[in-house]
């Protein structure tokens, strides 16, 4: 949800600035991309060294979560609203 809000905040800085839905959708994710895929990576990583401790419930969610905080992130935050927005246009807004 950090991502969603921190990208659409972005477009939506860029929106009011030029006017323009294209643009607001490109330079928001060109802004915001570099942090979303390093907090996404940071969450991958400790979550994935929860399989080096003991605990069995810890080890079977972490085998499944780094994989869903990467879908999350690249699929769902970097792909698919940025296009929706792309498409949806002025109704964004």
């Amino acid at each position: 949800m950090v991502y969603e809000v921190f990208l659409a905040s972005r477009m939506r800085e860029e929106w009011e600035r030029t006017g323009d839905n294209p643009t607001a959708v490109r330079l928001g994710i060109t802004h915001t991309a570099r942090v979303i895929t390093a907090a996404a990576l940071i969450m991958v990583v400790v979550f994935a060294a929860f399989i080096l401790g003991r605990m069995v419930e810890a080890k079977q969610l972490s085998s499944c979560w780094p994989s869903a905080v990467l879908i999350d992130a690249t699929l769902v935050r970097m792909m698919l609203v940025p296009a929706l927005m792309r498409i949806l246009g002025r109704w964004n807004w």
